[in-house]
């Protein structure tokens, strides 16, 4: 039923509360003074502790151990006993993260209604950490292409470590996903991710959302940093953190340690950081708006994370997987992709990235038809396709120029735009709009189109000529 430590310097106290609650099916430890109790804490955590206010003999009384553990151990629900109790030692235990107080002697079906609740109340909080930890939001990592290939790798090199990981790569890209990937892959799993989005916390709160805090009337309420412990804390979007809290969280990332807002006590914590920015941090620093040494602290491995148009080739897989998770969370329609759709998905431009993409297959799913394949004319922005007459109306640019410039122009772009859809892969481009490879290299020649690599992938782009 659970694991209860008895901590008490009169060994017929303990003794007789340790048959009483074996009795009750419960299992119990037994501790005769704080060392004796903080070793078992820290060797092998009970599910509660039945702990004396008044130890002899001790380094530490009742209150220290309360407050030791409760700094360490949160989630272990204390019920403190006395002999000597009084309104205001009650009070203090409360204040101090206490689940009760009974004092002695005790009435044996006081205490275990105490003990029953206390216990339940420990199982429901364990309850909804695993809830929390078993988040809807998917860690699964969707692609094929080269340069989402390179960015899993670099992400699997990471899990097993305990260093800080900075990514970086433009909004929408999914710089959450792949710090949850981390996560779930590393031996802090089964413990929490908290992710802190630094943009939406008011500056003049940031302190107490991320330190807690301690009040005379409310006791002691964690803050993220707390609730971080044993797991991750991710910090998104690391550039809009308010420069005072830049250098606590400095001292934090050096000591392990910090004061809640006002507390005196320190809280020693055990996480991983994690961050994640938009922004050229280095710039940032340049103007003052960024700490170096904090930069220098959460930059230990950096991962840049690759937009949605650098890794096009991962378009189809991703859409299928979108229209599979909207169906199962959503119940929207689950459609197939025509060829055309997904030639026109792969050209778009998307400079919300990964997310703006979700936006438009789930809008699709809502609008469209409930069956059959999403048509290419489903997707928003295709006003340039063929009208029933066959004609497409060109862009206001391409219609002033000579037909040798227009066609060299829209050449360009088409080409740049196809073996960009393709991953940088000539002969998949080449099969697609019908040139041979070797017809189709003097063309990108004669265009000044290039191929490099770019982010574990290849991508083309024109390449610059001396004026």
């Amino acid at each position: 039923m659970g694991d209860i430590l008895i901590v008490d310097d009169e060994r017929d106290i303990r003794e007789l509360i340790s048959d009483i609650l074996k009795d009750e099916g419960y299992t119990t430890r037994l501790a005769a003074n704080s060392d004796e109790c903080m070793d078992q804490v820290n060797s092998d955590p009970p599910s509660l502790m039945i702990l004396d206010i008044w130890l002899k003999d001790s380094n530490m009384d009742g209150i220290d151990i309360l407050k030791t553990v409760k700094q360490d151990r949160p989630e272990i629900p204390i019920v403190i006993i006395s002999g000597h109790g009084n309104i205001e030692i009650a009070v203090a235990a409360i204040k101090q993260g206490a689940y009760d107080f009974i004092e002695k002697p005790f009435n044996i079906d006081q205490l275990l209604v105490v003990i029953r609740r206390a216990m339940e109340t420990s199982k429901l909080r364990r309850e909804n950490v695993e809830l929390r930890r078993k988040d809807v939001t998917s860690t699964e990592m969707i692609g094929s292409s080269s340069t989402f290939k390179a960015l899993k790798t670099n992400l699997e090199k990471v899990t097993k470590s305990n260093g800080r990981v900075m990514l970086t790569g433009p909004a929408g890209c999914g710089k959450e996903l792949a710090a949850r990937y981390i996560h779930a892959h590393s031996d802090r799993a089964e413990g929490p991710f908290v992710c802190v989005n630094s943009a939406s916390i008011e500056p003049d709160r940031m302190e107490e959302v991320l330190f807690g805090r301690e009040t005379a009337t409310r006791g002691i309420e964690q803050g993220l940093l707390e609730q971080a412990n044993g797991g991750i804390l991710y910090f998104d979007e690391v550039a809009d953190m308010p420069p005072g809290t830049q250098s606590k969280i400095l001292r934090v990332l050096v000591d392990q340690q910090f004061q809640r807002v006002g507390g005196s006590e320190k809280v020693r914590v055990d996480i991983r950081v994690i961050s994640s920015t938009n922004r050229d941090l280095q710039e940032e620093i340049a103007l003052g708006r960024f700490r170096e040494e904090l930069f220098h602290r959460l930059n230990v491995v950096p991962i840049a994370v690759p937009s949605l148009e650098e890794r096009r080739e991962d378009i189809p897989d991703l859409a299928r997987h979108f229209i599979a998770e909207l169906n199962r969370t959503q119940g929207l329609p689950l459609r197939e992709l025509s060829d055309e759709a997904i030639a026109l998905l792969q050209t778009m431009h998307w400079p919300g990235n990964v997310r703006q993409f979700k936006n438009v297959i789930e809008r699709v799913l809502i609008l469209g038809d409930s069956s059959g394949p999403i048509t290419a004319g489903e997707l928003p922005g295709t006003d340039d396709s063929p009208d029933e007459d066959g004609r497409v109306v060109l862009s206001g640019s391409l219609a002033t120029l000579p037909l040798r410039e227009a066609r060299e122009l829209f050449e360009r772009e088409y080409l740049l735009t196809q073996i960009n859809r393709f991953g940088g892969n000539i002969s998949r481009t080449a099969a697609f709009v019908g040139m041979e490879r070797s017809a189709l290299h003097r063309k990108l020649k004669s265009l000044g189109v290039v191929t490099a690599n770019k982010s574990g992938g290849r991508v083309a782009y024109v390449r610059e000529t001396a004026d």
